[in-house]
């Protein structure tokens, strides 16, 4: 409506702009889904009253120098092997002996407190107590200091009764742990030195509690020790002697409560916040799953397998570039969908991944039933393929079992809004690593802490970081997994030419850098248009980035005004597009077309209160396959 004027004068009017800019959405932002069936995780934590030296003789004592791992074996001339192995007994009969004499001197003291002083100190107390009842004035502030005296002294007889105690039951440990170590002769009940059978200091005795999948013959020698994949990702509760520090062990576990109900969704932008809701590295198990292998090819395997992955897949996110991220956590995978559910409320979600959710079809298909919904076109999955793949022989690497021709594929249905990689990638455990410094475990000491873990929450660190750096148009391959060292298959180039076509995107081992090298969608070649994965992920950027943008629009009055406004800042933001290099053409006019008119909206589509625009995008592919065509040339003559 046009203004009044009366006075004389100037005037300044407002004008409402045409252009309403639209901004990219974010592509950046990760959900993360853990099996976590329990309340609670045990962290292993410094034991600070480990004693490494005597921990090491009863190591020696039980290991001659001959059943030792080459790996951990020194130099010894002849006759050093018993020398050493005589040391490492009397060490051990000589710390017996002093913790007997120290526990007799502790069990003497609780004793005398026990039956003398905190009885005597109570009797003090009621004493006093007694006599303030019948005080006078003149007397009882005397008395009321005496009672307080009397007080402070029985405290001070109870504190050290607990101090005292305490001090013995560890000790009465220390003592029936060496005494199982020794051999009869010295005053215990163990096994021979050099037998292998006697408890090793980290409370196990040698045979894994609920079997692990290395059989026994007829004969009754060992099995090779054969991997399967777990589908179950089961808790096992830990060993109760590793909750009570003892000195023969660099560690104990502590339980830790996790703050997170089921179904709860929390943002964590770094690890810190992580680890204060869910925990820290969680840990493994005190015994091999093979422990009838070379103590060089034990497998330990952690009590909690879906916190385990889940912990290190969010470190690995933010290792590798990642921001932002929303952890949940369910108990049985049949909740899954529900979990999924909780997510549809987070509009900035844009990958998700289920780094601690068993690697099967059950999981794989509701991450991708989740992204090709309509209403989650934005929303990118990656999926991790199993851990274990081989021919239920032997371990070695089955590459049919990766192929979509085979009878039973260990590989996802095809869907081009979801990624899968392989293989699990090796990382060092902080929790393992601290648990592998103890002898009794024989880890060499370059191999301690590593383990296998999925890659999952890595590459979606790269895809945070490649977003980032260049844009949700570049392809997140081609760049170096940052926190991993090896691989746990060996991916070579004529084996990558069999699985690339299927869409598995390889990590490999590139120049001594753990390399993600390849970024193709689930299927691959049959995927069409839309087979790689920059291409797919540009196209749900776009689409969510105009919808969001162009929400101004709904309820304007529907004339070629508005047509005019729709195409001047769609094609305002394509353009910006195609100056960042998502786009392909030498000008906008090549790499995209903006078209809102009378023929896309005839009366009978504005009577139906639709305004259709028709948008085409020339989206850039990634080289793939770089080829130099060279030939011999002797060149111009020179003059």
């Amino acid at each position: 409506m046009a203004l009044t004027y009366r006075a004389p004068g100037v005037y300044v009017e407002e004008i409402p702009s045409a252009r309403q800019p639209i901004a990219g959405v974010g592509t950046n932002t990760v959900g993360f889904i853990g099996l976590i069936r329990d309340d609670s995780v045990y962290i292993p934590v410094v034991n600070p009253d480990y004693d490494p030296v005597l921990a090491q003789h009863l190591f020696d004592f039980h290991h001659p120098p001959a059943a030792v791992p080459q790996a951990l074996q020194t130099d010894l001339r002849p006759g050093e092997a018993d020398a050493a192995q005589r040391a490492a007994t009397q060490a051990l009969q000589t710390e017996l002996n002093r913790v007997t004499t120290e526990l007799g001197t502790v069990q003497a003291n609780v004793d005398d407190l026990t039956n003398n002083r905190v009885p005597q100190a109570q009797d003090a107390v009621h004493r006093a107590e007694t006599q303030l009842r019948d005080a006078t004035d003149a007397n009882r502030a005397d008395l009321e200091r005496d009672v307080r005296n009397q007080q402070t002294q029985l405290t001070r007889a109870q504190r050290e009764l607990r101090t005292a105690t305490q001090r013995r039951d560890e000790l009465q440990q220390l003592r029936d742990e060496l005494s199982n170590q020794l051999p009869a002769s010295g005053g215990g009940t163990g096994q021979q030195p050099g037998s292998g059978t006697g408890q090793q200091p980290g409370g196990g005795t040698g045979q894994q509690p609920g079997g692990g999948t290395g059989q026994q013959p007829v004969d009754g020698a060992p099995a090779a020790f054969l991997e399967v994949e777990d589908l179950d990702y089961a808790p096992v509760p830990p060993n109760p002697a590793l909750l009570v520090p003892s000195r023969l062990r660099p560690y104990y576990l502590k339980e830790f409560k996790i703050q997170v109900d089921e179904f709860d969704t929390k943002l964590c932008t770094n690890f810190t916040e992580y680890m204060d809701r869910f925990g820290d590295f969680s840990a493994f198990k005190d015994e091999a799953e093979n422990p009838h292998d070379d103590p060089s090819k034990w497998i330990f395997k952690p009590l909690n397998p879906g916190h385990h992955l889940l912990t290190q897949a969010v470190d690995g996110f933010f290792r590798n570039g990642g921001t932002r991220c929303f952890v949940a956590r369910v108990k049985d995978t049949s909740h899954l969908d529900k979990m999924l559910r909780e997510f549809e409320s987070i509009e900035e979600l844009a990958i998700l991944a289920a780094p601690g959710l068993p690697k099967g079809e059950p999981v794989w298909g509701r991450l991708q039933d989740y992204c090709e919904n309509d209403t989650h076109q934005n929303v990118f999955a990656i999926l991790d393929l199993p851990a274990v793949v081989n021919d239920g022989k032997t371990n070695d690497f089955e590459i049919e079992k990766l192929q979509y021709d085979a009878p039973e594929p260990l590989l996802p249905e095809r869907s081009a809004h979801a990624a899968c990689y392989f293989p699990f990638i090796e990382v060092v455990d902080p929790a393992k690593q601290l648990q592998d410094s103890d002898p009794a475990r024989q880890v060499p000491p370059k191999y301690r802490g590593r383990t296998y873990v999925a890659p999952s929450g890595h590459v979606a660190g790269i895809y945070a970081r490649t977003d980032e750096e260049r844009g949700v148009h570049k392809a997140p391959a081609n760049a170096t997994v940052r926190g991993a060292i090896e691989v746990k298959y060996y991916i070579s180039r004529p084996k990558q030419e069999l699985l690339n076509p299927q869409g598995v995107n390889c990590i490999r081992l590139m120049n001594g850098d753990v390399t993600v090298w390849g970024a193709r969608t689930v299927g691959g070649d049959r995927n069409g248009e839309w087979k790689y994965v920059p291409v797919r992920r540009f196209a749900g950027f776009l689409e969510e980035s105009i919808k969001r943008g162009t929400q101004w629009i709904v309820f304007e009055p529907n004339d070629p005004g508005l047509w005019s406004r729709i195409i001047l800042n769609v094609t305002a933001f394509l353009t910006i597009l195609w100056h960042n290099g998502a786009l392909f053409g030498l000008t906008p006019q090549e790499a995209f077309y903006v078209k809102c008119d009378e023929e896309l909206n005839p009366p009978e589509i504005r009577d139906l209160g639709q305004v259709i625009t028709e948008i085409g995008v020339a989206i850039v592919r990634p080289a793939e396959f770089v080829i130099f065509r060279i030939t011999q040339s002797t060149g111009p003559r020179q003059g």
